[in-house]
């Protein structure tokens, strides 16, 4: 409840503020759990090894990463997703991941800001989770710079 809270009152936050930044300066932080448990490749550490095969959400999430040009990330874990939003070039950051984990990262981006998206547990905690592509990109366009559009 209280996680729902957090990120719901960040994201009208977020939204009020109109942050906008250039593409190359979005990072989109994805948990390692949208990864199929039946796939046999390592997407965190090398996120080009993924098949984009369509049996979990990384492909279609990571096509938009690249229609979009930003920054993509596939986090095992906190600690890894909060050192990775310290760096410089990161103005803004879209997380997807479980409201537990979302609410923490929120805080620990202080000041950057965020636009959390939470995904779905259907299979447990941390296990096969479920995001759709029209949620993630709904999210990038909200703080991507478009032609014609001017980063804040």
């Amino acid at each position: 409840m209280f996680s729902a809270l957090t990120i719901t009152c960040n994201n009208v936050v977020t939204k009020f503020r109109r942050v906008r930044a250039q593409a190359q300066n979005v990072l989109l932080m994805l948990p390692h759990c949208l990864q199929s448990s039946r796939c046999s490749k390592q997407v965190s550490a090398d996120p080009a090894e993924c098949e984009r095969c369509g049996a979990c959400p990384l492909a279609d999430v990571l096509t938009l990463a690249d229609k979009y040009g930003c920054q993509y990330y596939i986090a095992k874990g906190g600690r890894e997703a909060a050192e990775r939003v310290k760096r410089k070039d990161v103005r803004v950051v879209v997380a997807v991941a479980c409201e537990k984990e979302l609410s923490a990262g929120i805080v620990s981006a202080l000041p950057k800001p965020v636009i959390a998206v939470p995904n779905r547990q259907p299979h447990g905690y941390c296990n096969d989770t479920v995001i759709t592509a029209e949620e993630v990109e709904e999210a990038l366009q909200r703080v991507i710079v478009q032609d014609g559009d001017s980063a804040g």
